[in-house]
């Protein structure tokens, strides 16, 4: 039995396609190992999105093909197949995205269809990817050269997969895409993430639905009137935005300016005062100017954010922003980033105070072995990996996936205290 370790890099996209490649080699009778060193050969699942993401995965693959026989696929093969094979021939050999079939096939297996994604995530939450590709026309951005255009998954195929995932007991679905809300456009002819939300309300066993990856322009109020109304949607918008200032917004190609933001902002704080924001911002982009920047830093100020992720600027060959060149320095970039994060660190910090006192459910991700074993989970607010998580003093055991009421006690600079007040 051929022992295999798969090394997943980058987005929690780019896990799902990982968890189906696992799934496909287990039917086919490969042996899983955790332990790359008992590996007979390894898959690394790139990420090729921007610079540092590329450079962890060249290094991660020079570092393991000196050891072990090495097969690397993903986002950077899709765009840098050529580079790669000239520059690392060692490799066994190099596959785009979604080439989870012919990977099989190339290790002497057989492929099937009815093979289940292996979850490695905690029974508490897993990622439902609903589409693949991108529309989009952001200047910066190179996720449509590698991806290409969005392909909604059908309507029963993603209901399938939920019901998959209740019946491994999974508790909090996450769905995820590269536009969440453009969802069903392309192959109903308008869209259809009400619907997915309606269907995935009816299964039994999923506690939690989070939606990520949600695009400014599109968050109509339809969804707004749902969210507060369900049973099973959290209040939690994530929303790119990318930046404020409406010059930069214009050369990025959002689509959208800056009154347009306050008015999405206004219209989710009316209907759903509770509501959770995240966004994300890019700085140093090319056209971004002193004054630019200072609106940002305005904007981010104001304290409409519960979590913010800065991002610094990296040139894209293929993108319409290549061309307007890199003129700001790595320095000064991250200089703006820090600037930025350091005035999110204090509203955030601010936003979680407001928690002190509440009861509210928790569920729980496992345990925190750097402080002592102790157990750990996330209420509505904390999406898993990205945001904050909840320490939780407690008489019992508990196990990943339990849902329990927590009251908070305690504010960390990002993270929560609470103590266990009961099943939830």
């Amino acid at each position: 039995m051929m022992k295999i370790g798969v090394i997943s890099l980058g987005c929690a996209k780019n896990l799902v396609d990982t968890e189906v490649l696992l799934g496909k080699l287990r039917s086919g009778g490969a042996k899983l190992v955790d332990d790359p060193k008992k590996a007979d050969i390894i898959l690394i699942n790139t990420c090729g999105f921007i610079e540092p993401a590329k450079m962890e995965a060249i290094e991660t693959i020079l570092e393991l093909a000196q050891k072990k026989k090495v097969i690397v696929m993903g986002c950077l093969v899709q765009r840098y197949k050529e580079e790669l094979q000239k520059e690392i021939p060692e490799v066994m050999a190099y596959f785009g995205t979604e080439s989870w079939d012919e990977i099989v096939e190339f290790l002497g297996m057989k492929s099937s269809k009815e093979s289940k994604r292996v979850i490695t995530t905690p029974k508490s939450y897993a990622y439902l990817k609903i589409s693949e590709g991108c529309n989009r026309l952001c200047s910066f951005c190179a996720i449509p050269i590698i991806r290409g255009r969005h392909r909604s998954k059908p309507l029963e195929e993603v209901i399938k997969e939920a019901q998959y995932l209740a019946q491994e007991d999974i508790k909090e679905i996450c769905i995820v895409s590269q536009d969440t809300t453009y969802y069903g456009r392309d192959i109903y002819g308008k869209g259809q993430l009400l619907k997915l939300l309606e269907e995935l309300e009816k299964i039994e066993g999923i506690r939690w639905v989070r939606l990520l990856y949600l695009y400014p322009t599109e968050i109509e109020e339809e969804l707004i009137d749902y969210m507060a109304s369900s049973q099973k949607l959290l209040p939690y918008f994530d929303i790119p935005l990318q930046h404020i200032s409406d010059q930069v917004l214009k050369s990025m190609r959002r689509g959208y300016d800056s009154n347009f933001v306050r008015k999405v902002i206004d219209r989710i704080k009316n209907k759903l005062p509770n509501a959770i924001l995240r966004t994300t911002f890019i700085v140093g982009y090319p056209t971004e100017s002193v004054e630019d920047f200072e609106k940002l830093l305005s904007f981010v100020s104001e304290g409409h954010f519960n979590w913010v992720g800065v991002f610094t600027y990296y040139q894209e060959e293929g993108t319409y922003a290549f061309n307007l060149g890199d003129p700001i320095s790595a320095e000064e970039k991250e200089r703006r980033k820090e600037e930025l994060l350091e005035i999110q660190r204090e509203i955030t910090i601010s936003k979680n105070k407001e928690f002190i006192g509440k009861e509210l459910p928790l569920v729980v991700d496992g345990y925190d072995e750097e402080f002592g074993y102790v157990p750990v989970g996330r209420i509505y607010a904390q999406a898993p990996e990205v945001d904050g998580i909840t320490y939780i003093e407690t008489e019992r055991e508990l196990r990943p996936g339990d849902f329990i009421r927590v009251r908070i006690t305690q504010v960390g600079e990002y993270d929560l205290g609470a103590i266990d007040v009961g099943r939830d």
